[in-house]
């Protein structure tokens, strides 16, 4: 029987799956020492890079679990968004060990389904609502120091549908290599701006381009992968979503929140 963990990045306080494959850690507990999640890991722990939180947003928790954890199988969740196949919204209904060890067993890697962006592609889609020099940035990054990615860079922007939020479960070994190729493209690029002196929305760049470079990994590396269904525990503003996406696209009016 595998062992599979599957980190959840938390930043309060939450209900939380009772099934033991499920390890709440609590992201940027540098930034803010002074608040305790009791039950949860800490993403200070060891080799980590919680300072970073602010920019790197849940990829703290990736990093922490890179260096520190030890499984066969590695992912991550947040403590709103699930893997799940249940209709029901229920916190004990989302994917269990069980469902994880068959999936695992047949593919390499688990992903959420895509999101379709319709009138976008994933480039314009970002630079209509955040900034396109972020991807102009890491695609100068790529070309330069793993150019056998740039062709896959370049297909990737050009598509309508993406794998988002940084949630997958993965093999112990590809997880590493994953992590051993992405972080140090991020960490270059997180030299090019002085992120501390952005807007905190803004300033989380780094972990939003992270979203798009996994597809860029698979795709080049030919992982054989399987999706799962994605369940939200929070309050869904899908008309604000597309109310920001439409005026982004038309209207040139950036992001400034979360919706």
């Amino acid at each position: 029987m595998s062992s599979i963990k599957l980190i959840i990045a938390a930043h309060k306080l939450c209900d939380l799956p009772v099934d033991k494959m499920y390890l709440p850690v609590h992201v940027g507990k540098s930034v803010h020492p002074d608040v305790y999640l009791p039950g949860f890991q800490s993403d200070n722990e060891g080799d980590n890079i919680s300072l970073k939180n602010p920019y790197y947003c849940e990829l703290t928790a990736i990093y922490w679990a890179w260096k520190n954890l030890v499984a066969d199988y590695i992912g991550l969740v947040h403590y709103r968004r699930y893997f799940s196949n249940s209709s029901k919204k229920d916190i004990q209904k989302v994917l269990s060990s069980q469902e994880a060890e068959k999936l695992c067993n047949e593919y390499d890697l688990i992903l959420p389904k895509k999101r379709n962006l319709l009138i976008e592609t994933v480039y314009s889609h970002y630079d209509h609502t955040f900034d396109g020099k972020h991807f102009d940035d890491v695609r100068k990054i790529i070309e330069n120091r793993c150019p056998e990615y740039l062709s896959y860079f370049d297909k990737h922007m050009k598509e309508r549908k993406e794998h988002l939020f940084n949630m997958f479960i993965m093999k112990k070994e590809l997880f590493h290599k994953y992590c051993e190729w992405m972080f140090p493209i991020l960490e270059e690029l997180e030299t090019m701006y002085d992120l501390k002196n952005m807007d905190p929305f803004q300033a989380r760049l780094i972990g939003r381009v992270s979203e798009r470079l996994l597809d860029v990994w698979v795709e080049k590396n030919k992982i054989k992968f399987t999706e799962v269904g994605c369940a939200y525990f929070g309050k869904n503003q899908y008309l604000k979503k597309i109310t920001g996406a439409l005026m982004a696209k038309f209207f040139k009016k950036k992001y400034t929140k979360s919706f």
